[in-house]
């Protein structure tokens, strides 16, 4: 693998929830080797990352500056990271026809639950969130524990379908 990190764009629907964590749990173990982004198909008007998903991730020690929601648009423009890999963390958007990506990034889904979906109480929504949390970390912390050899272009692809099973 290059000396340059690998960028990682996490998609969903709303990019509120599941694509944020996992934007900021690989920032956070990617230990430079890798670079998280996240967007959303169709983010509401002013949407924001969920409150009690940046909690969960303050409580887990990872840091939430700079999160924010925003249209997977941004990243099919010209000027935009190049992505190395793009994976879907919600099944919704999995379904969904993306922009055209630049490079030909590696795809995979890797599906969880809307931990913020239903009208629990507050601690059982923190549960919810605390549990997607535990769940992209284990595989997050696979990939990023990964050799160089199955992070090659050819081989990511192949590698990140393989992790949806983990």
């Amino acid at each position: 693998m290059s000396s340059s990190p690998l960028n990682v764009l996490f998609l969903c629907t709303h990019n509120s929830a599941r694509s944020i964590l996992a934007e900021a749990t690989l920032n956070h173990i990617g230990g430079g080797r890798f670079k998280g982004f996240s967007a959303g198909s169709s983010p509401r008007e002013n949407q924001q990352p969920n409150a009690i998903g940046l909690q969960t991730l303050r409580n887990a020690g990872i840091s939430i500056e700079g999160l924010r929601s925003k249209s997977w648009d941004e990243f099919a423009l010209p000027d935009a990271p190049h992505m190395d890999l793009i994976i879907t963390v919600c099944d919704n958007a999995a379904g969904e026809v993306c922009p055209f990506w630049p490079g030909k990034p590696a795809t995979a889904h890797w599906g969880y639950a809307d931990p913020s979906a239903g009208d629990g109480t507050d601690a059982e929504k923190a549960e919810a969130f605390k549990n997607t949390l535990h769940a992209i970390r284990r595989r997050l912390d696979l990939l990023v524990n990964l050799p160089a050899d199955k992070l090659e272009a050819m081989a990511i692809q192949q590698t990140a379908k393989d992790l949806a099973k983990a």
